[in-house]
């Protein structure tokens, strides 16, 4: 892993922050836009004192430098998947509280970037890093110990390029900027104004009802005894997660026209389970299962994101 100590010179901007920041630089990124990630040095060794760059070859190594950042303000150059990796290394290392993460968006995966509202061009996204507010948002913890962080959609097969993980598998290795992202994101704005996460379970084979319990707070919401098309759940507002439960509702008059239409159900609560016949789930656009019982619960506030700030008025 190379590792460079740059400093800021005497004429750098006086507005700019003077912490010192550890700039951890994906290898996907440089080998896909090094120019963006050239520029998006220069920038930031220019605004703060004392940066130092670090060149990972790969995830052992990113982890590595993140782990030994000391009191250096963590900033990733990266793409979607190095954002979900350094989110899902500081949570497993218990240091998202204290920790204001930074991120430059470079490479081929930028939906969950854009999603949380980080800009994707190299200079603008430096400046946030250097002149941007830390915004504090929930996360999606799972009983594995895996982290969701935006908005995502879960077919009930992979696609898209996406890897298929085991239930308890490492999230965040996976691709995230995939076409369908929009139609997601148009769902969350819908059931809640936050657009933190989302998680939906896709119970059946080839789109085929499963039968499932799903729980908030303990309280049933859905029993076995309904067949389910889908599951969804985003964090909501006040840290609540939001709940929507595709029921297909069963035929009752036999030769009845017509395929039977979903029913929406809807809760909210701080810890959501499913359980029941096997499922696999994608969240963050990693599928993994099959799995019998999963709980997510809603960390609320539990990670901070440097963000532009938006002029009053």
């Amino acid at each position: 892993m190379a590792e460079v100590a740059t400093s800021a010179s005497s004429s750098a901007n006086s507005s700019a922050r003077s912490d010192q920041l550890l700039v951890v630089v994906d290898p996907v990124a440089r080998r896909t836009d090094g120019e963006s990630v050239r520029i998006a040095k220069d920038v930031l060794s220019a605004g703060a004192a004392g940066t130092k760059v670090c060149l990972p070859d790969g995830p052992e190594e990113f982890a590595r430098a993140l782990g030994r950042r000391g009191s250096r303000r963590p900033v990733v150059v990266g793409d979607d998947r190095a954002l979900l990796r350094a989110v899902g290394l500081l949570h497993r290392r218990r240091e998202l509280a204290g920790c204001a993460l930074s991120v430059v968006p470079v490479g081929p995966a930028l939906g969950l970037a854009r999603s949380l509202g980080l800009p994707t061009g190299a200079v603008a996204a430096a400046r946030a890093v250097l002149d941007g507010a830390e915004r504090r948002m929930d996360l999606l913890v799972d009983d594995s110990d895996g982290v969701v962080l935006g908005a995502v959609g879960i077919p009930s097969a992979p696609s898209g390029g996406a890897r298929e993980h085991g239930g308890d598998a490492a999230r965040g290795e996976s691709g995230v900027g995939l076409p369908w992202l929009r139609t997601c994101q148009a769902l969350v704005r819908t059931l809640a104004a936050s657009r933190a996460g989302r998680v939906t379970v896709s119970p059946g084979a080839g789109g085929v009802p499963a039968r499932l319990r799903v729980e908030i707070d303990g309280a049933t919401l859905v029993d076995l005894d309904q067949p389910v098309e889908t599951v969804s759940l985003i964090p909501g507002p006040a840290g609540m997660a939001v709940v929507e439960v595709r029921t297909v509702p069963v035929t009752a008059e036999p030769g009845a026209k017509g395929a039977p239409v979903p029913v929406a159900l809807t809760g909210s609560g701080r810890a959501v389970t499913v359980s029941g016949a096997d499922f696999r789930y994608r969240a963050d656009a990693v599928v993994s299962g099959p799995v019998r019982t999963r709980t997510w619960t809603v960390r609320e506030g539990a990670w901070g994101l440097m963000l532009p700030v938006v002029p009053v008025g």
